[in-house]
């Protein structure tokens, strides 16, 4: 079998050996090259850093890697690693660990991190094989919401482009790769206030409008309230982006988040469970 990077393969050897690699998962995550390119981008991978193994010409199983500096730390995040079905449990996985790994610590990495569907039990016991450890779990959410809130409490909105979220002081940079502002860029931000100029939480997330111009659909990659007493302020933060009934889904909040718990109290259910997982170098 033979490596290559990303960047020496062509566009159809990775979407082929992307797709064929997740094929039969428990999540169907086939993509064409407009979508795969704009994963790429979006979240940060890097090609000369991300590997596809070959039988002969063949190619059959691809990891994708990010790097990004957080909290002074660099940080190495799996965007995906799969196998095509035909060469699943015969090695390869262990090829595929120990190649990524070897380019993490050429790199430099302090710490890896990756997400793992919690059925896939055989995937996290060969992380754990490799010092990855369990941090958090994660959902998404999903379902059709509708602001109900007789909060009289008095709210200060400020809207900001995603990349301002890493200047503020309480803004925590630790959350799963994909919800990051750097992951988002496309997306919206609001910070909340309150009378005295203190910060009670923000949101991250994306609209998606129809063609009558009407919100949609809203993704959520952030929700945060910075005082857990303040969760009676959730319906406000929502309501900043609309009032009607609209479909909300969250991408892999920790279920320990009290905007979890809210959200699954009103109306909406899980999706996807997932863990999180850490290495340290």
């Amino acid at each position: 079998m033979k490596i290559k990077t990303v960047a020496q393969c062509t566009l159809e050897e990775v979407l082929k050996a992307w797709n064929k690699g997740f094929e039969g998962y428990f999540v169907e995550i086939n993509m064409t090259a407009e979508m795969f390119l704009q994963r790429l981008v979006g979240e940060g991978l890097s090609p000369d850093h991300s590997i596809v193994v070959f039988d002969h010409n063949e190619p059959i199983a691809i990891v994708m890697n990010g790097f990004r500096t957080i909290d002074g730390k660099k940080i190495a995040w799996n965007g995906g690693t799969g196998i095509s079905p035909a060469y699943r449990g015969k090695g390869v996985s262990r090829l595929l660990m120990e190649e990524t790994l070897a380019i993490y610590k050429q790199e430099n990495v302090e710490m890896g991190t990756l997400e793992a569907i919690k059925e896939n039990q055989i995937a996290i016991a060969l992380y754990q094989k490799y010092g990855y450890v369990i941090t958090h779990h994660l959902l998404f959410l999903s379902g059709e919401y509708e602001v109900k809130t007789e909060s009289t409490a008095t709210l200060h909105i400020a809207t900001i482009r995603p990349e301002q979220l890493a200047q503020l002081s309480f803004y925590q940079e630790d959350v799963p790769w994909q919800c990051s502002w750097q992951s988002v860029k496309q997306g919206e931000a609001k910070v909340f206030y309150n009378d005295n100029k203190e910060a009670l939480g923000y949101m991250l997330y994306k609209t998606v409008w129809n063609k009558h111009g009407e919100v949609e659909r809203i993704l959520l990659y952030q929700l945060v309230i910075l005082e857990e007493g303040n969760v009676d302020l959730l319906p406000q933060f929502l309501a900043s982006i609309t009032t009607d009934k609209v479909h909300l889904t969250t991408v892999n909040f920790l279920a320990s988040n009290p905007a979890t718990n809210y959200l699954l109290k009103h109306g909406l259910k899980v999706t996807t469970e997932q863990v999180q997982m850490l290495k340290r170098f």
